[in-house]
């Protein structure tokens, strides 16, 4: 249950990444939602998490699939550089999420 939590988690940082980014482009209610809801329902449903996994396993991982996934979610919606060196560092976050989860 404890990695659903993360997981959901996880998604609604994307969705936050996204409100974020419309909201410092254009300042309107619909994206400062998206923005506050999205961060808001992914910290409730990390602290809910910390019931079932260990709050520094749960935190590194939900902070690395928050990070890849906003990485790759501005690279894909929004422009942002497709470096090789960006790729690498975003493979390197896999690796060690993965790893860490593994060893939960």
């Amino acid at each position: 249950m404890g990695w659903l939590f993360v997981a959901l988690a996880a998604g609604f940082e994307f969705t936050g990444v996204i409100g974020l980014n419309k909201y410092s482009k254009k300042k309107t209610i619909p994206s400062g939602i998206l923005f506050l809801g999205g961060f808001g329902l992914a910290f409730a449903f990390l602290y809910a998490s910390f019931n079932y996994l260990q709050v520094s396993t749960a935190y590194a991982v939900w902070i690395g699939i928050g990070t890849a996934g906003a990485v790759l979610l501005n690279m894909i919606f929004f422009g942002e550089s497709k470096s090789i060196a960006r790729i690498v560092s975003l493979v390197l976050i896999i690796v060690g999420v993965i790893g860490l989860k593994a060893l939960s």
